[in-house]
C-alpha cells in the first residue's frame, strides 16, 4: 500500500477559519511560590495562542530531567543545519513523537526523511514531567464513559488501555530498554463513603456486561482494605496489574532507534506556525532556523497543540500540574518500603497518585490531584498568561499538601522521625493537554491535508499513547479507523470539534 503522505487529497474548505501563529517573545516568569490573589476572573478571550507555546527558558527541572542531564541526546542535532525538505516533519519529541517516529522508520515501506522538531530538551514536555505511572483503568472510568459513549465503547476504552499497557511492557523487555520498569499491583484506595460507593458502583456495573474481571480484586471490608493498602482510613479498595518506569530514559531509548534508521532530530528548535508552502499540497513548518518544507506534519504537541493550530483553542487546553519528589521516613524504607502505586481519593477532596520507585532509588514521587490543586488552578484562572509554564516549582501550596496527605494517610508515615525524611525535597510542574472531553484527539486535521493530531492525553498519555500512535501511523498510511482498533471516541472528526466550537 502506498503511504498516504506521498499522495495528499485535494484542499477542503477549512472547518474553522485559522492563521498561522507567530510566537510572541517572552520574559521568563519569575520562581515561585506564586503569590495567590483573591481576586477570580474568567480566562480572557484576546490572550494570544502563541503564549501556550513551551516556554523559552526558566522552566523546572523534573526529577527524570534532573538525572538526563549528562545524556547527549538531550540538545541533539542530527544535522547543523535545519533540512530544508522532509517526507514527514513530526512536532514534540514526547512519547507521542517519539513512537510515532519509530513506527514510521520501523514499518514497511519508511519514509526516506523524517524530522522530529522539539522546541526545548528531549522530552522535556508532559512524558518528561509525570510522576511515571503506567496504570490503565481496568473499571473506575465505566460508569461514566457508558454514560457518554454507551457501554460498547466504554468498554472498548478501559480494553484499550490494558492492551497499552501489556504492549508496553513487552516491548520494554523484549527490547531490552534501560528505563526501571516495575511491574505489580496498583490499588485504587477509597478513604471517604462517596469514593468507597463509586468504586463499588463502577465496579458492579463493568461486571455486569459479563467483561473479565478475573484482574480485578475489590476489598470493601475497611479493616482488610487498611491492612492490605497500608493507606489510613481506607474503606475500600481495588487492586490489579500495572506500570512504572522511567519515561525520559524510555524516550531516549525509542528516539536512539529511530536515529540509527535515519531520524534527523533537532532539539531547541520550536515551531512557531504551519502555513502552506509555495506549492500545493505542501506544508511549511516555520522554526527560528527556517523553515522545513513537508506533505505530512505530526503534531504530537499536546498541552501546545492549541497554540499552532487555533481550532483546538479551548478543546485541548494547557493546564499545569505539579509532582514532588518525597524522600521516605524510616518507616517506609528497606522491607517496608512502599511495594505498590496507589491512587487515594476522598482525602480533603483530592485525588492522589503515589509511585514509589521501588525498582531504583526508592523516592516516592507524588502527582495527581492534591488537596491544594484548587489553589493552583484559581492562580491560573487568574493568570491565564501560564497556562502553559512549566517554570511552577517549589510551589508551597501543594508542598504542604502532600506533605499533609503522606503524614495522615500513610500508616506509620509521620511517626519516624529524620531530618528532611518524609518532606517534599523539591517539584516541578508540567502541563498536560486537558481534552474538552477527556478522551485524545487522533486523526487527520479536518481541511488540512497531510496534517495529523495526535494530542490531548488529559494526564493519562502512559496509559493511551502506545496504542495510539501506531493507530495514528496506520492512518497516514491509508489504513481505516477501523483498522486502528482504538475505541471510536479517540477519532478526531469535524462534528467532534463542532461540539465544542461555533463553525
Amino acid at each position: 500500500m502506498g503511504l498516504a503522505w506521498s499522495k495528499p487529497s485535494p484542499p477542503s474548505q477549512p472547518t474553522v477559519e485559522e492563521k498561522p501563529v507567530q510566537q510572541n517573545e517572552k520574559t521568563p516568569f519569575e520562581p515561585t511560590p506564586v503569590p495567590i490573589s483573591t481576586t477570580s476572573t474568567d480566562e480572557p478571550s484576546h490572550v494570544p495562542s502563541s503564549v501556550y507555546l513551551p516556554l523559552a527558558t526558566g522552566a523546572s527541572r523534573s526529577y527524570w530531567l534532573q538525572n538526563a542531564s549528562a545524556n547527549p541526546l538531550l540538545n541533539h542535532r542530527t544535522t547543523k543545519d535545519l533540512p530544508a525538505q522532509a517526507d514527514v516533519v513530526i512536532i514534540g519529541s514526547g512519547m507521542s513523537g517519539a513512537l510515532v517516529a519509530y513506527d514510521l522508520l520501523h514499518g514497511p515501506d519508511p519514509p526516506k526523511r523524517v524530522v522530529l522538531l522539539e522546541a526545548r530538551d528531549l522530552c522535556s514536555g508532559a512524558t518528561g514531567r509525570n510522576a511515571g505511572h503506567c496504570k490503565p483503568d481496568q473499571y473506575r472510568g465505566f460508569t461514566g464513559y457508558a454514560a457518554k459513549y454507551g457501554a460498547v465503547q466504554a468498554q472498548k476504552l478501559l480494553a484499550d488501555e490494558q492492551k497499552n499497557f501489556l504492549k508496553m511492557a513487552d516491548w520494554v523487555k523484549r527490547e531490552g530498554v534501560d528505563c526501571d520498569l516495575w511491574v505489580g499491583d496498583t490499588f485504587d484506595v477509597a478513604v471517604t463513603e462517596s469514593e468507597a460507593k463509586a468504586y463499588r458502583e463502577s465496579y458492579e456495573a463493568f461486571k455486569a456486561t459479563g467483561a473479565d474481571i478475573s484482574n480485578l480484586r475489590f476489598i470493601d471490608n475497611p479493616q482488610e482494605a487498611q491492612r492490605v493498602s497500608r493507606i489510613n482510613g481506607a474503606l475500600a479498595c481495588v487492586s490489579w496489574t500495572a506500570g512504572s518506569f522511567y519515561p525520559w530514559k524510555f524516550v531516549a531509548h525509542v528516539i536512539q532507534a529511530c536515529l540509527d534508521k535515519g531520524l534527523n532530530l533537532q532539539t531547541h528548535t520550536p515551531v512557531e506556525s504551519v502555513s502552506e508552502a509555495f506549492t500545493f499540497p505542501l506544508w511549511a513548518v516555520n522554526t527560528p532556523r527556517g523553515s522545513v518544507v513537508t506533505p505530512a506534519v505530526v503534531y504530537a504537541t499536546n498541552a501546545y497543540t492549541s497554540a499552532l493550530l487555533p481550532m483546538f483553542r479551548d478543546i485541548i487546553k494547557p493546564t499545569p500540574f505539579i509532582c514532588s519528589k518525597v524522600v521516605p521516613p524510616p518507616s517506609h524504607r528497606g522491607s517496608q518500603a512502599l511495594q505498590n502505586t496507589y491512587y487515594v481519593s476522598g482525602y480533603k477532596g483530592s485525588a492522589v497518585s503515589i509511585n514509589p520507585r521501588s525498582s531504583s532509588d526508592g523516592v516516592v514521587l507524588f502527582g495527581g490531584d492534591s488537596t491544594a490543586q484548587g489553589v493552583l488552578e484559581k492562580y491560573i484562572d487568574e493568570h491565564p498568561e501560564r497556562r502553559a509554564d512549566d517554570s511552577l516549582g517549589n510551589f508551597q501550596p501543594i508542598i504542604d499538601g502532600v506533605e499533609d496527605f503522606a503524614a495522615q494517610v500513610l500508616t506509620g508515615w509521620k511517626d519516624a522521625k529524620e531530618i528532611g525524611a518524609g518532606e517534599v525535597e523539591y517539584n516541578w510542574s508540567g502541563i498536560i493537554g486537558a481534552s474538552a472531553d477527556g478522551v485524545p484527539f487522533v486523526g487527520p486535521v479536518p481541511g488540512h491535508p497531510g496534517q495529523w493530531v495526535l494530542a490531548g492525553f488529559t494526564g493519562h498519555g502512559m496509559a493511551r499513547i502506545f496504542t495510539s500512535s501506531s493507530g495514528l501511523v496506520k492512518l497516514m498510511k491509508g489504513e481505516s479507523w477501523e483498522d486502528t482498533e482504538l475505541p471510536d471516541p479517540f477519532r478526531l472528526t469535524i462534528d467532534r470539534l463542532a461540539a465544542f466550537t461555533q463553525v
